[in-house]
């Protein structure tokens, strides 16, 4: 393909994402799919010669379409939001079109200080201490691909700081979460080879202080090494705060690292009123959330400030000779950030969305969010059969039917199977629930009543049949 015919079929292609936005909402929510079903409709070789664009698109349209959750459709209200906007595709079309990356400033000198840019600014949005700012702070944000990829690295760093504390012997490291803390925090502390804590909740649904001190003046008499904290600024389960201020007193005064997770709700702290989730913010060490969730960037957008750069450094510092440059002493190189090496140049995304929404255009879009999530919570709260798990927070509602938890497993069950709306369950404390979540961009209170019709009308079909 040639740049000529380049321009012609991107234009398809262009006018193709237009139009499938455009229209989403006609389409089913969720796949009708079995499995195997893609498999079984495609060649088992690669093609030996090169096909025709058209030949392409038709299959994508016939068989890699029907296998597609719409995740921006305005009736899935499940997971968390899929950041997804025109102004992101198009930072992310430029991204891909010249093919930058952040390996080290030398390599791109706009794609490192792009993302130093990128990274400054929200941090200042969501009001971070000066330390956690490339600007004249010892710390700092990068951009990475995946939330679960910052826990990762911030356990990384909490690891190193901890082992060279305890150089004269080999630490037994033990990291505490709360048992409503996303799993990623698991797959961390595995890849991390520490022992885990998972510390109960108390009655708002939040790490028990309490119990965490208990739990950590436990395991020093047993002879092992606190080193980290994870606090949830938003579960996945129930949209439940950990109390960040409290906890930052505690490991302030046991000398433990503090991670702030806070991948869907942390979007939020872009408008002032909700600052106070992360008070106590000057004494955590790290903290992170995901612009790919709730800022309307597409995915690989997951930022991580750290206090001290060298907490990073220190761990993941890779500097062959054919990466080392005449700069490196007075810039950053990202590649001592993150596991990866080849860095795609992802704050060009953000950067786009950041400035065509601007700081008043995202903060009504999360705001609007909000107040679409209250109107299905006073939806829920006006029929007894149903209760709300949790305070309801932010664009997140999680309820349940009263009764057994196989209700409200079959309740969800019979609205997913039907197409109309997706949603998802969790667990809080044992017990099953189910999670609406305001997703779609341009998501409007037509779309909130439907949804609640198709919930209402489900759980009178499940009453209906049991007499």
């Amino acid at each position: 393909m040639d740049a000529a015919e380049f321009r012609v079929k991107a234009k398809e292609v262009v006018d193709f994402i237009a139009d499938y936005m455009e229209t989403i909402e006609n389409r089913r929510v969720s796949p009708d799919v079995n499995p195997g079903y893609l498999i079984n409709s495609v060649p088992k070789d690669a093609p030996e010669g090169p096909e025709s664009f058209e030949d392409i698109m038709k299959d994508f349209k016939n068989i890699i379409l029907p296998g597609i959750l719409h995740h921006q459709h305005p009736l899935f209200n499940a997971y968390f939001p899929l950041g997804h906007s025109f102004a992101s595709i198009l930072g992310t079309m430029l991204s891909d079109g010249i093919g930058g990356i952040s390996t080290s400033w030398a390599i791109s000198p706009a794609c490192t200080e792009l993302e130093m840019v990128v990274t400054d600014w929200l941090g200042k949005l969501v009001s971070l201490p000066k330390q956690f700012l490339h600007e004249g702070g010892e710390g700092g944000g990068s951009i990475q691909g995946s939330g679960s990829e910052c826990i990762f690295l911030a356990l990384s760093a909490a690891k190193r700081h901890a082992q060279q504390n305890t150089a004269e012997r080999a630490p037994r490291l033990v990291a505490y979460i709360s048992c409503l803390a996303n799993i990623c925090v698991q797959k961390a502390c595995s890849l991390g080879s520490v022992i885990l804590r998972q510390i109960e909740v108390d009655e708002n649904l939040s790490l028990s202080v309490e119990a965490l001190k208990k739990s950590i003046m436990i395991d020093k008499s047993n002879g092992l090494d606190p080193f980290f904290v994870c606090a949830t600024v938003g579960t996945t389960s129930c949209c439940s705060f950990d109390d960040v201020y409290e906890l930052s007193e505690m490991c302030e005064k046991e000398n433990l690292w503090l991670h702030v997770d806070a991948a869907y709700a942390g979007c939020a702290l872009i408008c002032p009123e909700f600052h106070y989730l992360i008070n106590g913010k000057e004494n955590i060490s790290s903290i992170s959330f995901n612009p790919h969730k709730w800022l309307l960037t597409t995915t690989e957008c997951a930022v991580l400030w750290v206090k001290n750069k060298k907490s990073l450094n220190d761990c993941l510092a890779a500097n062959a000779t054919y990466l080392q440059h005449k700069h490196q002493a007075e810039t950053t190189d990202f590649r001592n950030w993150g596991i990866g090496i080849t860095r795609p140049f992802r704050a060009l995304k953000l950067w786009f969305v950041l400035r065509l929404y601007g700081i008043s255009g995202l903060q009504e879009f999360i705001r609007r969010h909000i107040k679409l999530a209250k109107r299905m919570k006073d939806h829920i709260e006006s029929n007894h059969v149903f209760e709300i798990v949790g305070k309801s927070n932010l664009g997140l509602v999680a309820f349940c039917i009263k009764g057994p938890s196989k209700l409200t497993t079959t309740l969800l069950r019979n609205i997913n199977e039907s197409g109309n709306l997706h949603l998802t369950e969790a667990s809080v404390n044992g017990r099953s629930v189910i999670r609406y979540v305001v997703c779609a961009e341009k998501a409007k209170e037509k779309d909130v009543d439907f949804a609640w019709s198709v919930i209402s009308s489900a759980a009178d079909g499940i009453f209906s049949a049991r007499g």
